[in-house]
């Protein structure tokens, strides 16, 4: 892999070396450098260094200015106000980078691994069994592939965990009514079952078990005892158990699918994938006397958690009755992913209403041992889905909307907008209706992205699949344009002319290009996919400029030039399909 390094890094380093020289008692110091409208960088760190050193800022500046090397890579620095520098670069020095970029031989353009990467285990997409999934499942699963893409593409070991809901109480009503109507869920022999008959036949028997369960005190005693049987391992309420987890997994995938999603059935370990650990995890936390006995339960208690009383409000491990809650599996689940996954971060991409739960849970292991500063748990809160009225996203009707509806309806506006542009494009019906699913689901998982994950956000299809504004249907054609103008180009090919003088627009390009590397270790950091797609957005914003401003192909132009343009783009379209599948969407070639 060859790694490029940055004209930010480039600069960086001149100023820090000139600052050394000038001020050496200062050394390593920061120049605070960054993109600026007034030049191509601008450098604050001066003011603090001269405060520091009780010196003039615009003298200290102009020292600096004296002893930086200008030629290949800095053309030209400016002192400006109290003693800011403006740095100017070469157009050679962009060219050159761009270049190295282009040809990394393993296709990463440049971007090079993360120094120090461990072992992230991430937890997201967690529906639950035998129920569908609606639009508060999106979100947990968007964000959570986007992070687990981006982590793997900066070098982290990444372990993905499904944590589906499939255990508790509920069971034993579903198990009792199936193993008293055995055929309820029986496939045909001869024909695959679809993800939609499946939750249908799971959407029949549930209703029918819960009319009986409220309508029968005998069955209602039957399911209840049944519970029991199923916490006590009975091997044949195990096997009934898992038909309903198959059956669900049925759904669940199909439903993945549609969102182009990959999920690993080894992958998903629910709920009862923790059941043998929770006794010992229990007996842990109480022998060291981080939870204690409190009315018959098992509980930790915090100073800083308290209800409306004034009260201490604790995490309950384990139930007076003995049940154990959801704190001892997601602290078996903390156990398993320490000290047999060897993780050294562990992110939950999970709702941001279940905060407090997980803070406790956190401290609850730090105070046990598990974590500590080379284990770090760490919740990935996400927001709201609203409607457009501003309220939690519901039908006409009230009711959640259901994740495969949503997924439809968005396939359906994107197709049409598609089917408006195919007959220029000469689209076949086939590439219509991919397209259509491309930009349908890459316009739902976007307009998810681009938001700030902690923020609630409004459902707008109609803005989604918007050719114009941010979305990913602008940045998808703006790819799709670009793979226009590459076949169009006949003989011309993309050539990095170092030589050339760039015109403005081609500057901001090639310098917002330059910055991928760097944009994307500090997203990996952050675990921010929101500011990739800000990243993406603002560099088909600067192709648009280009566009307007320097025409690619064209016989007025030297063939020279022609090539480096081409070359420009080429480089814009590899970085926009790197950066959009990083979010988990599709960049068509034609639309």
């Amino acid at each position: 892999m060859a790694s490029v390094t940055s004209l930010t890094a480039h600069v960086h380093q001149r100023l820090t070396d000139a600052l050394t020289a000038a001020l050496p008692e200062t050394a390593p110091a920061d120049p605070l450098l960054r993109r600026s409208d007034r030049a191509d960088f601008q450098a604050n760190g001066i003011l603090a260094l001269a405060k520091k050193a009780k010196a003039n800022p615009r003298d200290l500046a102009t020292q600096v200015v004296d002893r930086i090397v200008t030629g290949d890579l800095i053309k030209d620095v400016e002192v400006s106000g109290p003693g800011f520098l403006n740095i100017t670069i070469t157009d050679r020095a962009i060219t050159e980078t761009l270049a190295a970029r282009a040809t990394d031989p393993a296709d990463r353009l440049g971007v090079p691994l993360a120094d120090h990467p461990g072992t992230t285990v991430i937890d997201y997409a967690q529906p639950n069994v035998a129920k569908e999934m609606h639009v508060g499942h999106l979100r947990s699963a968007v964000i959570g592939d986007a992070v687990t893409r981006i982590l793997e593409f900066v070098g982290e070991s990444v372990v993905r965990r499904h944590h589906i809901g499939d255990w508790g109480t509920q069971f034993g009503m579903l198990i009792q009514y199936l193993d008293e109507h055995p055929h309820e869920l029986d496939r045909s022999a001869d024909a695959a079952e679809t993800g939609e008959e499946a939750m249908s036949n799971l959407n029949r028997l549930y209703k029918a078990a819960r009319t009986h369960f409220d309508s029968d005190e005998e069955f209602k005693t039957r399911a209840r005892r049944r519970v029991v049987d199923l916490q006590a391992g009975d091997p044949h309420t195990l096997a009934i158990w898992q038909r309903f987890v198959d059956e669900s997994k049925v759904y669940f995938f199909s439903v993945f699918e549609k969102l182009d999603m990959e999920i690993r059935d080894a992958d998903i370990v629910g709920e009862s994938g923790y059941n043998d650990m929770l006794d010992e995890t229990c007996r842990l936390l109480e022998d060291s006397g981080v939870a204690v006995r409190s009315e018959g339960a098992l509980c930790v208690f915090f100073d800083d958690v308290k209800g409306p009383d004034g009260n201490p409000v604790p995490l309950i491990v384990k139930k007076s009755d003995g049940g154990y809650g959801y704190a001892a599996t997601d602290l078996s689940a903390i156990r398993n992913r320490v000290f047999d996954l060897k993780a050294d971060t562990i992110l939950y991409v999970v709702d941001a209403r279940q905060s407090l739960h997980f803070k406790m849970v956190f401290e609850t292991a730090r105070r046990a041992g598990w974590l500590n500063e080379e284990t770090t748990a760490r919740q990935l809160a996400f927001g709201t889905v609203l409607g457009k009225d501003g309220k939690p996203f519901k039908t006409r009707e009230g009711e959640t909307v259901r994740l495969v509806d949503l997924l439809d309806e968005a396939i359906d506006r994107a197709t049409t907008v598609v089917r408006e542009k195919a007959a220029k494009m000469g689209l076949s019906e086939e590439e219509i209706v991919e397209n259509g699913r491309f930009v349908g689901v890459g316009a739902v998982k976007y307009a998810d992205l681009s938001t700030s994950a902690v923020r609630d956000y409004k459902f707008d299809l109609d803005q989604m699949v918007s050719l114009n504004g941010d979305t990913s249907v602008y940045l998808q054609y703006a790819y799709a344009r670009i793979q226009s103008i590459l076949r169009k180009a006949g003989d011309a090919r993309p050539v990095a002319h170092p030589e050339l003088a760039l015109a403005p627009a081609e500057r901001a390009l090639g310098l917002h290009l330059d910055q991928f590397g760097e944009l994307l270790m500090d997203v990996a950091a952050g675990y921010e996919p929101h500011k990739l797609a800000a990243y993406l957005y603002q560099l088909a914003s600067h192709l648009t400029t280009f566009y307007d401003q320097c025409q690619v192909l064209s016989d007025a132009n030297p063939k020279e030039v022609v090539e480096n343009r081409l070359f420009l783009v080429d480089l814009t379209a590899r970085t926009l399909h790197r950066g959009m599948a990083l979010l988990g969407i599709r960049t068509p070639e034609r639309l």
